[in-house]
């Protein structure tokens, strides 16, 4: 089954979907990124999509260069076919909540910036961060489809796809989104602390950026919680 034929499925029984990813769960430093897409079937029978579908896949499985002339692309999508945003919660956000937290925090944010659109009809958002302990608020009229395992707690009920990124188009297009956005953001902290080369591991574990660490000790954005084996290692 093709990414958009999954898609498709879920679109017999609702009248849109809201896929959802996240980018930069597992480096050393950064922000943790989430984007959530909206779309309906009207996306599916586009021109966009007929020229572009085949090249989105997880955003894992693309070369930067590719995952970038998707992204670039969207901004040729119509007015009114796909609504997306892209939300980073912050080293200090990541070492309260811990990074599922920070995740789904991440993610719930997306979905709050989604509301506020007015094209794109769902529930209220709850107040304030009560979802963390709470219920979860009503169901939207979207599909919401979460890569990865159930959220537990999340203000959304929402289906969760595992390796949702390499069966959804929707899902893809998210990680896609959450990849690029974040990717840009490490690249413009290089110059800003020069010693870790996060122009080129954005933030993750290499041999080099270990290296740097141990000789440098950790800047501002670097994740302390994650650091402890790495610093106390000869």
């Amino acid at each position: 089954m093709g990414l958009d034929e999954f898609d498709l499925h879920f679109l017999e029984t609702v009248p849109a979907l809201i896929g959802i990813d996240e980018a930069g769960r597992g480096p050393l430093a950064g922000p943790v990124s989430a984007a959530a897409v909206y779309v309906n079937r009207a996306f599916y029978d586009s021109s966009w999509h007929r020229q572009f579908a085949s090249q989105i896949n997880d955003s894992k499985q693309l070369k930067e260069s590719d995952r970038e002339a998707v992204f670039e692309a969207m901004s040729a999508i119509p007015e009114g076919l796909i609504h997306y945003t892209c939300c980073m919660v912050e080293v200090e956000e990541i070492e309260r909540l811990n990074i599922l937290g920070a995740t789904r925090k991440a993610m719930a944010l997306c979905l709050d910036q989604l509301r506020a659109n007015a094209t794109c009809p769902f529930e209220v958002p709850f107040e304030g961060e009560g979802w963390l302990f709470q219920n979860p608020r009503n169901p939207s009229i979207a599909q919401v489809m979460v890569d990865g395992k159930p959220l537990n707690p999340f203000p959304d009920p929402h289906t969760a796809i595992v390796k949702g990124d390499g069966k959804s188009l929707v899902i893809a297009l998210a990680s896609i989104i959450a990849k690029v956005t974040r990717d840009r953001f490490m690249q413009e902290q290089a110059p800003v602390y020069p010693n870790y080369g996060f122009e080129t591991n954005k933030g993750y574990g290499t041999s080099k950026h270990i290296a740097a660490l141990k000789a440098c000790g950790p800047c501002k954005i670097h994740r302390a919680s994650f650091l402890g084996q790495i610093l106390s290692s000869d």
